[in-house]
């Protein structure tokens, strides 16, 4: 213990920002459960499709779009997302699964809509690198 307190006064900066990271990953795995949102890996993304008929939400920009896309993914970018809701009125009641490139601005927008009364939101958890790094298709 001794030495441990001995770490902390040689090397305060380190400790600080381990403890400030620390709090920071407390806090947000505290926002992501209780927020609502759920979060799917993409096997569970890709059954989810197959027996609940949910529907996919790209919110990258469309420069972004030249990786690939999933197959029947709706296309609406982050910005747009508040003026565009309409698109998503027929997918109210449907599982909706948001992603974006690594599934954090995708959880942005997971929120956005939970506020709009969607009910049935789910972030890819690891995004579009997680889907190519798992071999599941996309489309050009």
């Amino acid at each position: 213990m001794a030495q441990l307190f001995e770490f902390i006064g040689n090397h305060m900066f380190l400790s600080v920002a381990f403890a400030g990271l620390f709090v920071y990953l407390l806090y947000s795995e505290y926002v992501n459960r209780t927020s609502g949102i759920g979060s799917l890996s993409p096997l569970e993304a890709t059954q989810m499709l197959n027996h609940s008929h949910a529907a996919m939400l790209d919110i990258r920009e469309s420069k972004e779009l030249t990786e690939g896309t999933i197959i029947n993914a709706i296309h609406i970018p982050l910005g747009d997302l508040n003026n565009q809701l309409a698109k998503l009125e027929k997918y109210r009641e449907k599982p909706l699964i948001v992603y974006c490139r690594s599934g954090h601005r995708s959880a942005t927008a997971c929120s956005k809509l939970r506020k709009q009364g969607f009910e049935k939101v789910y972030n890819l958890r690891g995004g579009i690198v997680a889907w190519q790094r798992d071999n599941l298709p996309l489309v050009k």
